[in-house]
């Protein structure tokens, strides 16, 4: 036998929850209401992201699912259905892990929809004082003219540090963009992200997740100016008089430096520092179906393994995606519902922490017990009203 103890507040909202449930049954029930049909059960969610919250790979195959891949080292890894949210399987999906460049996608997301991509811009060389030593660059220059076009290129596809300050200056500056992602994050349900510095340069404090990770993908695909600057291999920069070209530095999407191309790869964006390790968000479209994989800091296999375990998981994804049961969402969750939690294989809902549905139960009751008041005074008025006329007839 299990006992578990209420809290105060439990107690009270039980004591109220009963007393409420009392004074509807004591209340009188017409045979219109008795003959109603009864609301359906409100359904319990296929599935929770209870999984993700545990340490290890989460995975829910059938019989007839094949493996996942045995070589993945890369400390998080999450494979996902772009168009559902289902998490097809992942390991330590929120495990804190500096997330490199790939948070540039999260202030593509925050900070894209703030600025008119046509306009033109003057650089001016303050933009560029706190680009980190040794960030990647795509070559912006103080003193000349960009089409705003121009530096958001430079960031997909270059990981430009120099880009990322300058549209951030435009944005109102690197504070205000800052606090712009990290409520884009919130709004998008990525609970693990914390931004310090806008465009991924490793700093104190600041980190993100699998899952994090694999949310903005998910929000990038569906961002027609994020896909197409993340899907797009090779452009012109501007140099004054001139441009040179510029190649996404994603090799799965590029096939660059000996790495296949990945078919039907929809890019989005890749990342590299000495702390975090190689970083990877990618999608491919296969068949109809999108999947979203993160990779984050692999532990073997040199530079480019991010790239093969992508590669890997993705293969297994498509392959597995109508054999496995999903083990979350990357969904936000509904705002009145709270967290769910898994207990072996069945989803059970925590009861909410609100006073609400004990405060509307007692509102309900107290509702029906004025309205049985009211009908058992006119019932003893009509009574009262009868047995008058009676006695004037008789006395007639």
């Amino acid at each position: 036998m299990v006992i578990r103890y209420l809290s105060r507040s439990s107690s009270v909202r039980t004591a109220a929850l009963a007393l409420g449930a009392l004074v509807l049954l004591s209340t009188p029930v017409s045979a219109a209401e008795l003959s109603a049909e009864p609301a359906p059960p409100r359904p319990v969610p296929a599935y929770t992201s209870a999984y993700l919250d545990r340490p290890g790979v989460q995975v829910r195959p059938d019989a007839d699912a094949p493996p996942l891949p045995s070589h993945v080292s890369a400390l998080a890894w999450l494979v996902a259905d772009a168009h559902s949210g289902e998490v097809l399987a992942a390991r330590d999906a929120h495990r804190p892990l500096p997330p490199a460049s790939t948070l540039k996608s999260l202030f593509a997301l925050a900070v894209l929809p703030h600025l008119d991509v046509g306009s033109r811009h003057l650089v001016a060389p303050r933009e560029l004082d706190l680009v980190g030593a040794g960030s990647s660059l795509v070559g912006v220059a103080p003193g000349r003219d960009y089409r705003v076009d121009d530096l958001w290129r430079g960031v997909f596809l270059s990981s430009g540090n120099d880009a990322v300050h300058v549209l951030a200056r435009l944005n109102g500056g690197l504070d205000k963009s800052v606090r712009q992602m990290r409520e884009k994050a919130r709004e998008l349900g990525a609970r693990d992200t914390h931004v310090v510095s806008p465009d991924g340069y490793d700093a104190d404090g600041q980190v993100s997740s699998a899952y994090d990770l694999a949310v903005f993908g998910r929000a990038g695909l569906a961002d027609p100016q994020f896909s197409r600057y993340c899907s797009t291999r090779v452009a012109q920069f501007p140099a004054g008089g001139w441009s040179y070209p510029i190649q996404n530095t994603n090799r799965l999407l590029t096939g660059a430096d000996g790495v296949a191309p990945y078919p039907g790869l929809l890019g989005i964006k890749n990342g590299y520092t000495s702390n975090a390790g190689a970083t990877l968000i990618t999608a491919a479209q296969r068949d109809g179906r999108t999947l979203v994989v993160t990779v984050l800091n692999p532990q073997e296999g040199g530079g480019y393994a991010v790239y093969e375990e992508a590669r890997s998981l993705l293969d297994w994804g498509f392959a597995a995606a109508e054999k496995v049961r999903p083990v979350g969402s990357l969904l936000p969750p509904p705002a009145k519902i709270s967290r769910a939690r898994t207990t072996s294989e069945s989803a059970l809902l925590e009861p909410d922490d609100s006073d609400w549905p004990a405060l509307m139960m007692v509102m309900a009751g107290g509702v029906a017990v004025l309205a049985g008041l009211i009908v058992a005074v006119r019932r003893r008025a009509a009574t009262v009203s009868r047995r008058t006329e009676a006695k004037k007839k008789t006395v007639e």
